[in-house]
């Protein structure tokens, strides 16, 4: 399985702890899979596939160390029948429709998948009353996006103009009013909260119409990346920071009630917004390109089909949490670069590669003095 570590990471509060986490064979599912199992969890995951080929779930052979549920979380009576079964004590709800432009192709399935399996998840549990601590994972889309150049608190209002980002603010109003009818009151056992992280990159991603897994599987073919939005920022983070945020979120949340119910926005600082030519010029550094102007063929400049720079605003996460990102840019694409090419060249051992980004990225944020890993 890998070295396990026995300090006193979050508190040590997952260690020997039933963690149940939807949505567990994606690209963020897979990394906090692999983190926990470093922790000493014992990981239960509900997935209803393996969304992408290669995947990262398969390459670290995730489904032989943890117990694996193949389910949708539109089914609720599968959904309440697998969480009486396993009994967790954190949840960690990450089953989603994540592609913007897949929610323009299947409206209703993206509603159905994001609104109506997130309601299935917090019905479970509030028909249950188990004493478990769940986190439920949205998105920085969730906010109504109206182009101003400053960061969105979680006072903000809600929305979206596309499906995907209407069915994001929709999840977080199930579980705004699910925590207000229920899990509010004196006799529940359930505390909740959502984090909204977004710009997410890192090894292992093998989403379609996303740039750098794009990027990379046409790299690993010999095939030159052709970007139609070379000018499109974004605050970019490494998959493993807002992972840090949820779990020192459900750390927090285990031991004060007082989180119960709260929101969170987990993001880079400021400064980390780079355009999408400046990260391929970057990350086509790893791959060994003697010019980095022959990664990649601009085809156009057309506008980005999403809406404009959306920046969250941290502070709350900072005051409430003490949580800030840990990496700077240059390991942030060291870490995607690098994996990425050992995966292709030549395959190597990807689960060992995998913990031992994350021991470093523990290393940095002891570093740091990172509350998480205080004492570790």
């Amino acid at each position: 399985m890998g070295k396990m570590v026995t300090n006193t990471l979050f508190g040590n509060v997952y260690a020997n702890k039933k963690v149940l986490i939807t949505g567990h064979t994606g690209f963020k599912g897979s990394w906090l899979t692999a983190w926990l199992l470093r922790m000493g969890a014992q990981v239960y995951g509900i997935s209803k596939d393996v969304p992408t080929q290669p995947s990262l779930f398969e390459v670290l052979g995730l489904q032989q160390r943890i117990t694996h549920y193949t389910a949708d979380v539109r089914n609720a009576e599968t959904v309440q029948k697998i969480i009486h079964e396993v009994r967790p004590n954190f949840v960690f709800h990450l089953a989603a429709q994540p592609i913007v432009l897949e929610s323009y192709k299947n409206p209703a399935d993206t509603i159905a998948t994001n609104v109506m399996g997130t309601t299935n998840v917090l019905e479970a549990l509030r028909v249950l009353n188990l004493q478990c601590t769940a986190i439920v994972i949205t998105s920085d889309k969730c906010y109504d996006n109206v182009e101003w150049l400053w960061g969105y608190k979680e006072t903000d209002a809600l929305g979206g103009k596309d499906v995907y980002s209407g069915s994001k603010g929709a999840a977080e109003l199930v579980c705004k009013c699910y925590y207000h009818s229920f899990f509010s009151k004196p006799t529940s056992q359930v505390r909740i909260a959502t984090a909204r992280a977004g710009n997410v990159i890192g090894g292992g991603d093998w989403a379609i119409n996303r740039i750098v897994p794009d990027c990379m599987r046409a790299w690993s073919e010999g095939r030159i990346v052709e970007i139609r939005s070379p000018q499109a920022t974004r605050p970019w983070q490494h998959v493993l920071e807002p992972l840090s945020g949820y779990l020192l979120l459900g750390q927090a949340l285990h031991a004060n009630a007082a989180l119960n119910g709260e929101n969170f926005n987990l993001g880079p600082k400021t400064e980390r917004s780079y355009t999408v030519q400046t990260i391929l010029q970057d990350l086509s550094q790893c791959w060994h390109f003697a010019n980095p102007q022959s990664a990649y063929k601009i085809i156009g400049d057309v506008a980005f089909h999403e809406a404009g720079l959306l920046k969250l605003n941290c502070d709350k996460a900072l005051l409430a949490l003490n949580w800030t990102a840990t990496l700077d840019y240059k390991t942030l694409i060291d870490f995607t670069g690098d994996w990425y090419y050992q995966f292709y060249n030549p395959k190597q051992d990807m689960f060992a590669c995998t913990m031992k980004q994350i021991e470093t990225y523990e290393e940095l944020a002891k570093q740091q003095q990172q509350q998480w890993i205080q004492n570790a």
